[in-house]
């Protein structure tokens, strides 16, 4: 006796799930310009590597004699699959059927793939799209009734904030429950001109008088400089490259460490440039992410978060093979000072690199925190403060490279003051309780009020000051460590990543990534 029968069945329930949201529907995702589920799925993955869970849950109709004549498929897919061979969970909506939305979603496929990345310990991709399983107005009728708001499974999602790479992707309008999944990920993508991001897309907020399109409300121009997502790439085929390489540089769970590549960058390179690479003019700019490039590997840097917090630069990178986090500061904004929004930016990397165990580089140069009224309005010094706390709870390696500016209490985060100084600085280095350019006028206050000539006393004090501010007059006192030529900064942070692997001891730390 044999199960043929069954087995054909079976697969004829598989081709129809296969057809989604069914021709016309996918005829529209193509004019769109965007890639139906399927397909990005098949982009993202080691080629066959996808074994779909779940795929012939749906909705099916049956004729009178109970043989199914229509099937739609629920707007979820998911499975596991691997990326350069290593193994994720992906999880993807069907933006042909219903959008993505609830009344087309069984939501426990949504569930059981954030509880089989957390169980198994392998990373989560999100592919979002549409409302992501969220609400639809439909559903009231359908059901005759409404219901109290809740998210099932979210428990998973914040659970895997803490133990496994999730990246998000969102790739076509994302709305409501789906854009709460975009923001709760380590690393967040979307694509220009084709993604947007909101709470609620424009039809609804014509009811609140603001009539917008999707780009105009939630476009790459404004979710690119506010923080909420992360990575914007030209192409959807520029996400999932992205996506492999940020896994590359990450452990698959917090019980593993991040793997070591092989690298022909020879780790005592010196670039000669560097001698050259600060003004001696302390008010002129350089470009800090050419002194990035140079002392890593090559090639290697990621950046993240490019346009939020502009006066700190965040990303990923390779040292010797090491997979490391880097800070650094960008005096082309705010002379390199802290905001609001950059000292958020930091709190949430240094978050990163606590959870996934990347240690980190801290390329220096901070005037302090932004000061006058709007950065009072924005309560710098709270979130500064907050930065703060998050430099002193990293319990990672931790190195530090002053390259300019170190003042004030945000200079001082630097690094964990209590924790050994694995620090150095640049002979260009300049630091202090505050800028000796603004920091006379308050301090002399008095003596220049009395004075018949204030702007020749001034000039007499600056000189005064400027001859005792060299860092070797610090580096006599052992204030600072060492300081180096900078051409030999990259040897040196080789060093740092080499010892550091065999510190870090893998599993969960006290805190993980807060959203």
């Amino acid at each position: 006796m044999s199960w043929k029968k069954e087995i054909d069945e079976l697969k004829k329930r598989e081709k129809l799930a296969e057809k989604m949201g069914g021709v016309k529907k996918l005829k529209k995702q193509k004019a769109n310009n965007r890639l139906n589920v399927r397909e990005r799925i098949d982009r993202l993955l080691d080629k066959e590597s996808f074994h779909e869970i779940g795929k012939i849950a749906g909705k099916a109709e049956y004729d009178q004699n109970g043989k199914i004549k229509d099937f739609t498929p629920a707007n979820f897919i998911f499975g596991r699959g691997t990326i350069n061979k290593k193994f994720v969970v992906v999880g993807g909506d069907d933006f042909t059927v219903r959008g993505g939305a609830a009344d087309a979603s069984i939501k426990e496929k949504q569930i059981m793939a954030e509880q089989m990345a957390n169980e198994l310990k392998i990373p989560m991709i999100r592919i979002i799209e549409g409302t992501g399983g969220g609400g639809s107005v439909k559903s009231i009728n359908s059901d005759s009734r409404t219901y109290i708001p809740a998210n099932p499974g979210w428990e998973w999602v914040i659970s895997n904030l803490s133990t496994v790479p999730v990246i998000a992707l969102g790739l076509g309008p994302v709305a409501g429950l789906g854009a709460a999944r975009m923001v709760t990920s380590h690393f967040s993508i979307m694509v220009e001109k084709i993604s947007q991001l909101f709470v609620a897309g424009p039809p609804v907020v014509k009811r609140i008088g603001q009539d917008v399109t999707k780009e105009e409300l939630g476009g790459s121009e404004i979710h690119s400089k506010n923080g909420a997502i992360d990575i914007f790439v030209k192409t959807e085929d520029e996400a999932f490259e992205v996506t492999k390489k940020i896994l590359s540089y990450l452990p698959s769970s917090i019980y593993e460490l991040p793997k070591r590549e092989k690298t022909n960058d020879n780790p005592k390179r010196r670039d000669e440039w560097l001698i050259d690479a600060i003004p001696k003019d302390r008010r002129k700019v350089y470009d800090m992410r050419k002194i990035i490039n140079s002392i890593i590997d090559k090639k290697t840097f990621l950046e993240v978060g490019e346009n939020y917090g502009k006066s700190i630069i965040t990303g990923l990178a390779r040292v010797d093979g090491w997979p490391v986090a880097i800070l650094a500061g960008d005096p082309y904004f705010y002379g390199g000072g802290w905001t609001a929004d950059s000292s958020n930016k930091v709190t949430r990397f240094i978050d990163i690199a606590e959870t996934f165990h990347l240690p980190v580089i801290n390329l220096v140069d901070n005037p302090g925190f932004l000061i006058g009224v709007e950065s009072e309005k924005q309560a710098t010094i709270r979130h500064g403060a907050r930065a703060l706390a998050a430099v002193y709870q990293a319990t990672v390696p931790w190195c530090s490279i002053i390259i300019r500016k170190v003042f004030g209490v945000a200079g001082a985060s630097h690094m964990n003051a209590s924790r050994l100084s694995y620090r150095y600085a640049w002979p260009s280095g300049d630091w202090g309780s505050l800028p000796i350019e603004g920091g006379i006028e308050a301090a002399y206050k008095s003596e220049l009020e009395k004075s018949e000539n204030p702007k020749q006393l001034l000039e007499k004090i600056e000189k005064e000051m400027d001859s005792v501010r060299s860092p070797f007059r610090t580096a006599e006192a052992f204030l600072v460590e060492e300081i180096i030529d900078p051409r030999d900064t990259r040897k040196l942070i080789c060093e740092f990543a080499n010892i550091s692997s065999k510190l870090i001891i893998p599993g969960k730390r006290s805190f993980g990534l807060r959203p």
